[in-house]
Order: structure tokens, then C-alpha cells, then sequence
């Protein structure tokens, strides 16, 4: 499979969030995230393992309370059912890996 980045529609979540949903199988998906800055991907949790690569800017990142700062090229790893979220500090993306892929973006 080759998932060609111009070739993949992009989602406006509103409040300046946008997804691209790339290559993705049962057992795995990828997606980029868009973030304008002061943008807040809100807390959430999901029942799919989530490892995630800061690919531009920086964020203020909650995982199951705990906060931290990410930077461009940080990663991060969430255990499924624990509450997440981050508030973009400037114009950032995000590359998430889930597995299994995320159903509900489906959809």
C-alpha cells in the first residue's frame, strides 16, 4: 500500500484542528494532525494503543494528569482507556500510529 500525502482528504475538525487519516489496516492506522496554535485536542481516552511523533512544533501534552512539554521530533505513548489530551503552543502537527486503527475515524 502507498498512501500518497496530496492525495488524502483533509478533515476540518473546527477550532483549528484538521486530520489527515493516511495508510491504515485492521490491526493499524496512521494520521496526521494539524494544530493552529492555542489549539486543544481535547481530553480523551480510546480503547487503541496510541504512539505519537511531535513532526512540527510543540505542545503541552496531559497524559492521565501528568504534564509535560513536547517538541518537534519527541514521541509519546498512550496505554488504551487513559485520559489524554494537548494544547497546541504554536502552529504544530502530530503523527499518530493506533493499533487497532481507530474505527470511529472511519466512520
Amino acid at each position: 500500500m502507498i498512501v500518497k500525502n496530496n492525495d488524502v482528504k483533509l478533515d476540518d475538525l473546527g477550532k483549528g484542528v484538521s486530520r489527515k487519516i493516511l495508510a491504515h489496516v485492521n490491526n493499524i492506522m496512521m494520521v496526521e494532525v494539524t494544530f493552529a496554535k492555542d489549539a486543544v485536542g481535547e481530553i480523551h481516552s480510546h480503547e487503541n494503543e496510541q504512539v505519537s511523533y511531535i513532526l512540527k512544533g510543540s505542545f503541552k501534552l496531559n497524559i492521565d494528569g501528568k504534564v509535560e512539554i513536547v517538541k518537534q521530533s519527541d514521541t509519546y505513548y498512550v496505554k488504551p482507556n487513559i485520559l489524554h489530551g494537548v494544547v497546541a503552543l504554536e502552529e504544530s502537527t502530530i503523527l499518530d500510529v493506533f493499533t487497532p486503527q481507530r474505527e470511529d475515524f472511519l466512520k
